[in-house]
């Protein structure tokens, strides 16, 4: 079961990606907001109560799926790998900053394309930060950047996430231990029914891992050495969820008026600059972390553990962005944006970026 292996392959494996996502979407996910790494972390980390922003509080399944799928096909091919050892705290920090980046836009890069599909124009502009946080990752690859060398670990060692988030998922369906955003708070009371995103969770994750789908990993490829193989999943999504938005009149060109989005311009420019840079240096974006962690990498389960916390931080510090908001007969219209912590926060994580890429060399890594 290669998928990698061709171009039309690995648009397939997009395709079916996308139609993983045109049916949450259509199902009861947020509108724009099919998929998104980010976002469902940070509704996950809501449910574990490590946040208490009341709007995004739920134990969103495909996270748990993600995992799963990536870790049952990767032990069914034989490229499950129990790995770890590279720089895993640098790895959790970087973990953070890519969740604060993509919660000041309010998009993982999934979404930041799904947002694109849909008409956003903020999400273009977006687009260009991310693009060139991404470019400047790939300058310091070429620089010598460099974690250091995985090591093979103890079969069982790959194993913990993927057993964590199957109990988070039974504490989610059997206990009400776990918080959950009432109807009408927010994103975290929309969603599709549990067992569309658990299965929907596990194709897509199968798919991601077979394919190697990363949005910044694509366009590093792009630069470092003019493959276009990646890119070819991305397109596959993206003509899928194109193709639905427009069939079901969820597309609305514009800056204003989209679903949980705002027009900050500079701040989701730098927001996802850092989302991109951070991503380089992590080896990966936040899906593929997540896909990575369920093949057995100990190293991109702390760097999961660190959106997690990037969550936490985001939203009991007031970092997150906020969505621009209509007015209603209660409030006033707000153009939303980042808080000015937020945007201090987000300078901090670019300053901490370059950092770690001027620190981190392979004639330094052992």
């Amino acid at each position: 079961m290669n998928l990698s292996d061709s171009k039309k392959k690995l648009a397939l494996a997009g395709v079916v990606c996308g139609i993983v996502a045109a049916v949450l979407a259509a199902t009861g996910n947020p509108a724009n907001m099919a998929i998104c790494i980010a976002c469902f972390v940070r509704d996950t980390a809501g449910a574990l109560k490590f946040h208490s922003a009341a709007a995004v509080q739920y134990a969103r399944p495909e996270i748990v799926g993600i995992v799963l799928g990536a870790f049952a096909i990767s032990l069914a091919t034989k490229e499950y790998r129990s790995t770890g050892g590279s720089s895993p705290m640098i790895r959790f920090v970087l973990g953070m900053i890519i969740m604060i980046g993509s919660l000041a836009f309010l998009g993982c890069p999934l979404r930041m394309v799904l947002r694109m599909l849909a008409g956003d124009l903020n999400a273009w502009v977006a687009l260009i930060g991310f693009a060139a946080g991404v470019a400047t990752g790939a300058f310091f690859l070429k620089k010598g950047f460099s974690l250091g060398r995985a090591h093979e670990t103890n079969a069982a060692s790959g194993t913990v996430l993927p057993i964590l988030m199957v109990g988070i998922l039974i504490l989610s369906v059997c206990t009400t231990l776990l918080a959950a955003s009432e109807p009408g708070a927010g994103p975290g009371a929309l969603h599709a029914p549990i067992l569309i995103s658990l299965i929907g969770g596990l194709i897509f994750g199968a798919f991601a891992q077979k394919s190697r789908m990363c949005f910044a990993g694509s366009i590093r490829d792009i630069i470092l050495v003019k493959s276009f193989d990646l890119i070819s999943v991305i397109v596959g999504l993206f003509a899928v969820m194109l193709i639905y938005n427009i069939a079901t009149g969820g597309f609305h060109l514009g800056f204003s008026g989209q679903p949980i989005a705002h027009s900050a311009h500079l701040w989701n420019i730098l927001g996802m600059y850092a989302v991109g840079f951070a991503a380089v240096l992590a080896g990966g974006c936040p899906l593929r972390q997540l896909v990575l962690a369920g093949q057995g990498s100990s190293d991109s389960a702390v760097t999961v553990l660190g959106l997690f916390v990037g969550a936490a931080v985001s939203h009991n510090f007031g970092l997150a962005g906020a969505a621009a908001s209509a007015a209603t007969a209660d409030k006033a219209a707000s153009a939303g944006g980042v808080s000015t912590a937020g945007q201090i926060a987000v300078v901090i994580c670019i300053v901490v970026c370059f950092i770690i890429a001027l620190t981190n060399k392979r004639k330094m890594a052992k």
